[in-house]
């Protein structure tokens, strides 16, 4: 291709030195941690993408396959006995966000403590 013809590290490490030699002083010292900081978040993102994540067994949701000649009494009886299953998850549901409630409210007491 023609224009890779025009591109060589020599001239570019070239460009850039000419660039930099045109600079005050005050901007080369600004230099320093502006590439500081593009570096430091540039690192930061490539070491929170290779972050190794707990496996978690997939939440499959099976489904029921029911008669079509079910009577209303056997329906209604079914109805309990998963009640009673549904209300064990929503209890352990409502424990683990009131756990959860009772983390935060501990930060934002000690935040408020120091006045924030």
């Amino acid at each position: 291709m023609r224009i890779f013809r025009f591109l060589s590290p020599v001239q570019a490490f070239r460009d850039f030195r000419q660039f930099i030699a045109t600079r005050k002083k005050h901007e080369l010292w600004m230099l320093i941690p502006s590439l500081g900081l593009t570096i430091g978040v540039m690192v930061a993102f490539y070491l929170d993408s290779r972050a190794e994540r707990e496996w978690k067994r997939p939440d499959i949701i099976w489904v029921k396959d029911w008669r079509l000649d079910r009577s209303d009494e056997e329906i209604r009886a079914q109805q309990a006995i998963d009640k009673v299953e549904k209300d064990k998850r929503d209890a352990e549901l409502e424990k683990k966000r009131k756990a959860r409630r009772d983390e935060f409210k501990k930060i934002d007491d000690g935040l408020k403590s120091w006045g924030l």
